[in-house]
């Protein structure tokens, strides 16, 4: 190779070497596959793994530091959904590389895994990390074969207004034996779209209420409390539960381990007529 060409590939390294990252999930997806060391920004959200929370903190979910950004020259910046679209596009008029994710789906989750491994030079890692997940993902199905029932689920991602959970934790839900009662507002791509009346919610009567209010803890009495709620078989048999955003509401690694356990638990015990505890602390059971 003579000299010339190798000064101009020289220019830059044969995949990013240093990536922002303003959302968890990618954080913990390159840890989970060896490349942390990559990572030079992250989330302000960020959770996992805990040693993430070192790195300098750039962005929140809808707002990010520009300068700071630049000052950490990357060469790459992941984000998610078409609320970054805004934080991609200035950050691209200032020159520098983004992908935006925008997976819904449990096989988006995966194919980003795979797609994110791809971009840093570590598809391998990457789909064995996915292969990881999926596994976890198939003995929860297969353990779900062997429930009594699939009890009528309403999973909430916020209050006010009443929102139904996002597609994966609709599918995750079904995944390990329960029906979701709002199933068909997981097609919405957005919000706004799996916004339901509380009355309406009452009407489909769920055995059991999963609330993750992205952020922010979720309360009984709230819930309970709700227009027609008093007779919901849910609030009658004390079938209220809480799972953490940062384990189920982030479309990553978490989602697809610890937060389908967790949903897998609670399912099973409002399946065979049991109840889980709740956490020392919280305001609504817990697994």
């Amino acid at each position: 190779m003579n000299g010339h060409l190798t000064e101009l590939l020289s220019a830059a390294p044969p995949y990013p070497r240093r990536v922002v990252c303003m959302t968890e999930e990618t954080t913990e997806v390159l840890y989970r596959i060896g490349a942390g060391e990559l990572v030079v920004g992250v989330s302000g959200f960020t959770v996992r793994p805990p040693e993430a929370r070192k790195k300098p903190r750039v962005s929140s979910f809808l707002d990010a530091n520009f300068e700071r950004i630049l000052e950490l020259k990357p060469d790459l910046v992941l984000g998610f959904s078409d609320l970054q679209a805004d934080l991609g596009r200035e950050l691209c008029k200032r020159g520098v590389p983004v992908y935006l994710f925008n997976q819904r789906a449990v096989a988006e989750i995966l194919q980003t895994v795979r797609l994110i491994g791809a971009l840093v030079g570590r598809a391998e890692a990457a789909e064995k990390l996915a292969a990881e997940l999926t596994a976890n993902l198939e003995r929860h199905s297969d353990a779900a074969l062997a429930l009594p029932r699939r009890p009528r689920i309403f999973f909430e991602e916020w209050h006010e207004p009443l929102i139904s959970g996002i597609r994966w934790c609709s599918e995750l839900v079904e995944l390990v034996g329960g029906e979701d009662i709002c199933r068909e507002s997981r097609a919405s791509q957005g919000a706004k779209g799996r916004i339901f009346e509380p009355e309406e919610v009452a009407r489909r009567n769920p055995d059991g209420v999963i609330a993750s209010w992205c952020g922010r803890k979720a309360k009984r009495d709230k819930i309970a409390s709700r227009p027609g709620w008093s007779q919901v078989r849910a609030v009658v048999d004390d079938q209220l539960y809480e799972v953490k955003s940062s384990l189920i509401l982030q479309p990553g690694p978490a989602a697809l381990s610890d937060g389908v356990e967790k949903l897998a638990r609670i399912v099973a015990a409002i399946a065979r007529g049991e109840k889980l505890p709740v956490p020392k602390g919280a305001d609504l059971r817990g697994a």
